[in-house]
């Protein structure tokens, strides 16, 4: 047989045949005078298998492992590893299509805000802020929580938002201190009692899961959340941002 026959025997394309031969898994056969290859049964069932193993999902060095196994026992453990990755992706799935269920039943009833899909624990921390008045404090603290809300890890962002929800209470009153020193320097004297309002809404747990060095200074936290938030902010509220959690960390050392 020549390759493009041994390829429509097995189902497979020429191209594939091609692919195993350099990938090791199929010996190069025999070639004739015309320097054509030169295909035999042993060839068709070889190929045969290797097209069966790939799939069922096994990458072509599991597929290596298995045929240099002549008593059968890589098939059997490559199978079962091959079984529990589908078991974590089946459910993995399943998450997903719970979470879309919940997303489609919100944006049929229109509630799906216009920057979402959120998840669900930043959607009751917003749900929990309510109506706010036009802020450009507020407007930046919801694109800090969507970022937050992609980039940390799930079980620590329930955590996050979890504590975040009881400062949410008194958002009021936080976003229109700091909306005021949009054009201030950091040594201005507002930035004291904006900070100390800040502080008073920031639970203690909330301080101690931030970083030691985020209030230190520009720079201090590279690469971080904080950076993210502070790069946003004016000189003023940045001062007020950083002063209040390190009042939350004194806070928190007077109550141990």
């Amino acid at each position: 047989m020549r390759i493009g026959e041994i390829a429509a025997l097995v189902g497979v394309t020429p191209r594939a045949v091609r692919h195993y031969h350099q990938s090791g898994l199929l010996p190069e056969p025999p070639r004739r005078a015309n320097g054509y290859r030169e295909y035999g049964v042993r060839d068709a069932v070889l190929l045969a298998r290797v097209r069966r193993l790939t799939e069922l999902g096994l990458g072509l060095d599991e597929v290596r492992g298995v045929l240099a196994d002549d008593e059968g026992r890589g098939l059997a453990e490559v199978l079962e590893e091959l079984d529990a990755d589908l078991a974590r992706q089946e459910a993995e799935i399943r998450g997903r299509r719970a979470r879309l269920s919940g997303l489609l039943a919100e944006a049929r009833a229109g509630r799906l805000p216009a920057d979402g899909p959120l998840s669900p624990e930043l959607s009751a921390l917003l749900a929990g802020l309510g109506e706010l008045p036009e802020s450009p404090m507020a407007a930046k603290d919801r694109q800090i929580l969507a970022l937050m809300d992609v980039v940390v890890p799930e079980e620590e962002r329930a955590r996050l938002m979890g504590l975040m929800a009881g400062a949410a209470e008194r958002a009021h009153e936080v976003y229109p201190l700091l909306d005021a020193l949009s054009g201030a320097e950091a040594d201005d004297p507002r930035v004291a009692a904006a900070a100390r309002v800040l502080a008073d809404c920031l639970p203690d747990e909330l301080g101690a899961s931030l970083p030691p060095d985020a209030a230190d200074g520009p720079g201090s936290f590279d690469g971080s959340l904080a950076d993210a938030l502070f790069a946003d902010l004016a000189p003023a509220q940045s001062a007020a941002v950083r002063l209040a959690i390190r009042l939350v960390g004194e806070r928190r050392e007077e109550n141990r």
